[in-house]
């Protein structure tokens, strides 16, 4: 149980983060590389949280990219972690 409550603090945390601009997209993706954390975090979850982006430009610009909506930060391939890094930069 510990781990799961953990799982959500830092998830919550990271989107509050993302919001107050204090760490970008690009930090993010690279973050989910090493840390499981951010990695097992949706990229959906990600965007929604960047300043200026909603649910519908999140979605709206995955779908562009060819993301699946219940894809995670870890399993993102290199060129789609460079489309979304032009898309939100």
């Amino acid at each position: 149980q510990k781990t799961r409550c953990s799982f959500w603090q830092a998830g919550a945390e990271l989107k509050e983060r993302l919001k107050l601009g204090s760490i970008t997209l690009a930090e993010v993706l690279k973050q989910g590389e090493n840390d499981e954390l951010v990695g097992k975090t949706k990229v959906l979850a990600v965007l929604e949280s960047l300043p200026g982006v909603g649910k519908v430009k999140a979605r709206r610009t995955m779908e562009e990219i060819g993301i699946a909506e219940s894809r995670r930060v870890r399993g993102l391939g290199s060129q789609q972690r460079e489309a979304l890094l032009a898309a939100f930069s």
